[in-house]
C-alpha cells in the first residue's frame, strides 16, 4: 500500500514557495507515495503544475488565524484522516498554534509525527530542533523537518508551477528578451504593511533605471502600482492585479530584475531566477531572505530591526509607528547598496550563496558585541565592566568607522524588558550594557558571576565628560526638561575647561521630531551623545536612529542631567553605598511606587527563572 504523507504549511505564499524544496525532497524519497498538503486558499496555486504534492486542502480563514474556530477545525479533521505520516512546516511558537497542530497530528491518525521542537513539540514522534526565527534560513528549517524521515535528496531549488498556458501568455505580454524587463513590486503583502517601502521613493528609483529598459509594475491590485504608474516619467507596463500567481511567476521569469520589499511576490521573482534587490525593515531578513544565487538585500541597519519574528517570538507584527528602518533606505541605497553611509554593521548586505545562506548568518537573540563577558540575567545580558573599562571602550569606539550603543540597565529596566519585546530585542543587540542597579549585583552574584562594579548613568556621564575634556570628544546633549541640558552644559564647561560641547536641545522621543533631531546632531559633528527621554524611550529612539546621527558612541541616561544641574538630590551617600538609592527616591517621588514594584517582581523572577528569559520571547529549549 502506499505511504499516505500530510504536510501543513498554512501561512502565506512565500512561506509556502520556501516550503517547496522539502517537498520536493519527499517527492524525490517517496516517489510512489499520496502526498497531501494543507495549506491556505491563497498561496495554493503556487503548487499547480508543479508536481511536487497530489492533492492540496485549503484551509478556512479561521484556521489560519492564530485564534482557533472549533467547528471549521472539526470539519477540517475529518478530512485529514488516515494519513501514515504528518509534517508540521511551522515554528510551535504560540501556544494556541501549537494546540492546533496537535490537535490536526493525532486526527490525521498519523503514527509518525514530524516537526521543529522548541519546547512545545511535546505531541511530535521526530523533532528537529527549532534554533530561533533567523538561526537558520526558513527553507532550511524544513529540510531539516523532511529529512527527519529520511527525505535528504532534490535540487533545494524554489519551484512554483508554471503551465505552458501561463509561459505563453507571458510572452506575449512581454515579447522582448529579458533583459529589456525590469519588475518592480510596491507592495508588501497583506500581513504587515510596516513593510512597504514608500511610494515616491519607488517613483524616483523607476524613473532613475536605464532609460532603455522597461519598467514592469507586478503585485496585487492594492499595492499600490496605479498611483506609481501615474506619476512615472515614462510609460510602465502595469500588470498588477491583472495576473494569476503561476502567471505572475511566467512574467518574472522574463525580467532581468526585481526591486520590492519583503513580500510573497519577492519570493516569486526568486523562484523565477531573475535577480533581486530587496529592502528589509521590521522583517527577519535572515529567516525570510530571497533564496537565490543573484540576491542583495537593502537594509538600513537600525539596532531594532528586525522587531518581528526573532528568537521565538511574533514580535512587532506592524512594526514600530516611527518606521525608521524603512525610511531610512533611501533610493541610492537601492541602486548602489555598498554605499558606505549605509553600513552602520557588517551586515546591512547580505550577499547569498547558490543555496540562498547568508556569508554571515548571525542570530538576532545572541547580541551584537560577542563578548564572553556578559551574564544574562531573565534573558538581558550585562556585561561585566567597570567605569574606567566603559572610558577605555568608548576610548576605542572614537577609532572606528561604526555607531555604538549603549545601555544603562537596573532591575525596572530588566522586567520592563521582560514585556517589551522590542527593549527586549535593543538589549540583546546592543553594544554595551552596563549594570546601573544594586539589584543586578546581587543578581549576578546569586548565578555565580559576580560584577565588578555598579556602573551608575548619574556618575558615568561626568567621567565621560572628564574623559572627552582630555580627549577632545564633542559631547550633545538631548533631552530633559528645557533648559536642564543647557544647564548640566554650563557646570561642564565651568568645571573642565576644554570640553566640546557640541549641542544641546531637549526635544522628545517622538517620531514626528527624529528627522530634525537626527539631523541636527549629525551636523553637529558629536563624538558622544547622550540621550535622557525616560527609561525603555530613549534607547527605543537610539536603537531606529543611530546609523544616521554621526555619532561614535550614545547612550541613554534617564534622569542623570536632573542630577548634575541639581533638578533632583540623589540619595545621600551612605545609602548609594547601602544600596537603598531607591528607597530615597520612592521617599522623594512617591508617584513612582507602581514603578517601585518591579523590584520585588524581579527578585522572585531571578529566584525562579535565573538567566533565562521569559517564555513567550524565546521558547523552551530544543
Amino acid at each position: 500500500m502506499n505511504q499516505r504523507l500530510l504536510c501543513i504549511q498554512l501561512a502565506d505564499i512565500g512561506d509556502l514557495i520556501l516550503t517547496t524544496p522539502a517537498l520536493q525532497a519527499l517527492r524525490v524519497q517517496f516517489p510512489a507515495a499520496h502526498i497531501t498538503i494543507l495549506t491556505s486558499p491563497h498561496a495554493a496555486p503556487i503548487l499547480d503544475h508543479s508536481g511536487l504534492v497530489d492533492e492540496v486542502i485549503t484551509a478556512p480563514r479561521s484556521l489560519i488565524r492564530s485564534r482557533i474556530d472549533l467547528g471549521g477545525l472539526l470539519r477540517l479533521l475529518r478530512r485529514s484522516r488516515g494519513y501514515d505520516t504528518i509534517l508540521i512546516f511551522h515554528q510551535l511558537t504560540t501556544r494556541i498554534g501549537a494546540w492546533k497542530y496537535a490537535l490536526l497530528a493525532f486526527a490525521s491518525g498519523a503514527r509518525v509525527r514530524a516537526g521543529l521542537e522548541n519546547g512545545r513539540g511535546w505531541f511530535l514522534t521526530h523533532r528537529a530542533p527549532d534554533h530561533g526565527f533567523g538561526v537558520k534560513h526558513q527553507a532550511d528549517y524544513w529540510l531539516d523537518v523532511a529529512a527527519l524521515i529520511g527525505a535528504t535528496g532534490g535540487d533545494r531549488k524554489l519551484h512554483v508551477g508554471i503551465s505552458e498556458a501561463d509561459r505563453t501568455w507571458a510572452a506575449q505580454q512581454l515579447p522582448d528578451s529579458r533583459a529589456h524587463y525590469i519588475a518592480i513590486h510596491p507592495g508588501s503583502g497583506g500581513f504587515s504593511l510596516a513593510r512597504r517601502w514608500e511610494a515616491e521613493k519607488f517613483v524616483a528609483l523607476a524613473n532613475r533605471l536605464p532609460a532603455d529598459r522597461r519598467i514592469i509594475l507586478v503585485g496585487g491590485k492594492d499595492d499600490g502600482a496605479d498611483a506609481i504608474s501615474a506619476q512615472l516619467a515614462r510609460p510602465a507596463i502595469n500588470l498588477a492585479g491583472k495576473t494569476t500567481l503561476n502567471q505572475l511567476t511566467a512574467i518574472l521569469e522574463r525580467c532581468a530584475d526585481f526591486y520590492g520589499a519583503d513580500s510573497g511576490v519577492m519570493h516569486l521573482a526568486a523562484a523565477a531566477g531573475t535577480r533581486i534587490h530587496a529592502i528589509y525593515g521590521p522583517s527577519n531578513h535572515l529567516a525570510w531572505q530571497p533564496r537565490s544565487a543573484d540576491a542583495q538585500v537593502i537594509r538600513s541597519g537600525v539596532l531594532c530591526s528586525p522587531c518581528n519574528y526573532t528568537g521565538h517570538t511574533l514580535g512587532l507584527r506592524h512594526g514600530c509607528e516611527a518606521r525608521t528602518c524603512m525610511k531610512l533606505v533611501g533610493v541610492d541605497d537601492v541602486l548602489t547598496p555598498e554605499n558606505p553611509e549605509l553600513k552602520l554593521r557588517a551586515d546591512i548586505v547580505v550577499p547569498t550563496d547558490s543555496r540562498g545562506n547568508t556569508a554571515s548568518a548571525r542570530s538576532f537573540s545572541s547580541g551584537y558585541n560577542g563578548s564572553e563577558s556578559r551574564l544574562p540575567v531573565l534573558g538581558i545580558p550585562i556585561d561585566s565592566t567597570t567605569f574606567d573599562a566603559l572610558l577605555d571602550q568608548i576610548s576605542v569606539w572614537m577609532h572606528t568607522d561604526s555607531a555604538h550603543q549603549i545601555c544603562t540597565v537596573n532591575p525596572e529596566y530588566v522586567m520592563q524588558a521582560q514585556r517589551d519585546v522590542l527593549l527586549f530585542n535593543i538589549l540583546q543587540r546592543s553594544d554595551l550594557n552596563v549594570p546601573d542597579g544594586v539589584g543586578l549585583l546581587w543578581a549576578a552574584k546569586r548565578l555565580g558571576n559576580p560584577l565588578p562594579q555598579r556602573v551608575t548613568g548619574s556618575d558615568g556621564i561626568s567621567l565621560i565628560a572628564e574623559r572627552a575634556a582630555q580627549e577632545g570628544w564633542r559631547l550633545f546633549l538631548l533631552g530633559a526638561a528645557p533648559g536642564v541640558a543647557d544647564r548640566v552644559a554650563a557646570l561642564w564647561r565651568e568645571r573642565y575647561p576644554n570640553i566640546q560641547i557640541a549641542g544641546t536641545y531637549s526635544g522628545d522621543a517622538s517620531a514626528e521630531q527624529e528627522d530634525q533631531i537626527s539631523a541636527m546632531i549629525k551636523n553637529s559633528r558629536a563624538d558622544v551623545l547622550f540621550v535622557a527621554f525616560g527609561q525603555g524611550k530613549q534607547d527605543h529612539w537610539i536603537a531606529r536612529n543611530l546609523p544616521r546621527l554621526g555619532v561614535k558612541a550614545a547612550l541613554g541616561v534617564g534622569g542623570a542631567f536632573d542630577f548634575v544641574a541639581g533638578v533632583a538630590v540623589r540619595a545621600p551617600l551612605w545609602m548609594q553605598r547601602l544600596g537603598v538609592e531607591w528607597l530615597h527616591r520612592l521617599i522623594t517621588q512617591p508617584w513612582r511606587w507602581r514603578r517601585m514594584l518591579r523590584l520585588p517582581l524581579f527578585v522572585i523572577a531571578v529566584l525562579t527563572r535565573g538567566s533565562k528569559p521569559p517564555r513567550a520571547f524565546e521558547g523552551g529549549k530544543p
